[in-house]
């Protein structure tokens, strides 16, 4: 049991497999004329085989910046510490913040770890069609020629797509359908671990439903997908822990149905009041700059319990069956 985890995690982790990916101080920062960007602070993170997480807060937050560290998908300017271990399928490991870009474009981007982009039109080449793409991605991954067609229609069709469309350019799908077509891309290869970046952005609710549906499959036939959503309703319906970020910085770990029920930091539950089936109340203010955070609690001027202690960092305790930095959590059964 590491420092990071209590006692009751570690029970409930019987019911998934073992630590998949291990994040241990992860930190992510942009360097510009004018100041640092702080994006990610200190995280520290682990995902289970048949587990899937979700990463929820305010946009701005660090969580797609999370996602992209992870692959070595920033740009020039960022510098990243702490490390991202990955378990490999013969027991080794591999740091994914250290192993350099050759190893993650050969061994780990795609094949180990899948990501799920939130920008499809970007991430779709425009001069080919959607099933070249998805064809050309399962022949990489060990397809026949023969094999590929039945393959990228059964992938399509799993993710909502007509098989039809798939003949079409990026320019000629609709959001939504460039989505879907993405999300295919990603499960091709069916990596062990998936990054899902927002990605029911573009869909309505039937196929926001049927694509976490899918997700919560993958998990529950072994695999592990870390879920990057600002949609609260969405990590309420798969997701069994969920994380919520504050200006680049954990404040709740929780398993889903308890932090639902009963969140512990008062950003959570403000997040949670913000729900139309809820309060329907938004979060007072307005998030700090990642380039000027405070010394102390950076959610203090939006807090109502906030006092003179909260100008201290509070540090990561255990709290429930998760953890929590508050100096003034809510006690059991105050939140919404």
């Amino acid at each position: 049991m590491t420092t990071s985890q209590t006692a009751a995690e570690v029970a409930s982790a019987a019911h998934t497999g073992g630590p998949l990916l291990t994040i241990d101080g992860l930190g992510v920062r942009f360097r510009t004329r004018e100041a640092t960007v702080q994006a990610v602070t200190d995280l520290d993170l682990t995902v289970r085989s048949g587990e899937l997480l979700a990463v929820v807060g305010e946009s701005g937050c660090g969580k797609s910046v999370l996602a992209h560290a992870l692959l070595g998908l920033l740009p020039a300017n960022a510098a990243v510490t702490g490390h991202a271990v990955l378990r490999q399928p013969d027991g080794g490991t591999v740091d994914l913040v250290g192993c350099g870009e050759r190893r993650l474009a050969a061994e780990i981007r795609g094949r180990r770890v899948g990501l799920v982009p939130q920008s499809p039109a970007t991430a779709l080449t425009p001069v080919r069609t959607g099933r070249r793409l998805l064809e050309e991605t399962l022949r990489a991954h060990g397809h026949t020629r023969a094999t590929t067609r039945g393959a990228a229609e059964r992938l399509a069709t799993d993710v909502g797509l007509d098989p039809a469309d798939l003949d079409r350019y990026p320019h000629e799908l609709s959001g939504g359908m460039a989505q879907r077509l993405v999300t295919a891309l990603a499960l091709a290869p069916d990596p062990p671990l998936l990054i899902a970046d927002e990605p029911t952005t573009g869909l309505d609710r039937p196929l926001v439903d049927h694509t976490l549906d899918l997700l919560r499959r993958r998990c529950d036939g072994g695999g592990a997908v870390v879920l990057i959503t600002h949609d609260l309703a969405a990590a309420e319906r798969v997701a069994d822990t969920v994380v919520v970020m504050y200006a680049s910085r954990t404040v709740e770990r929780q398993p889903a149905r308890r932090l639902f029920a009963e969140p512990g930091h008062p950003y959570s539950a403000a997040l949670l009041d913000a729900l139309p089936d809820r309060s329907f109340r938004p979060v007072p203010g307005h998030p700090p700059m990642l380039t000027a955070l405070p010394d102390g609690c950076a959610f203090v001027p939006r807090c109502g319990r906030a006092t003179e202690i909260c100008r201290v960092q509070p540090s990561t305790t255990g709290y429930g069956a998760g953890v929590l930095a508050c100096h003034h959590p809510l006690p059991s059964g105050a939140g919404s």
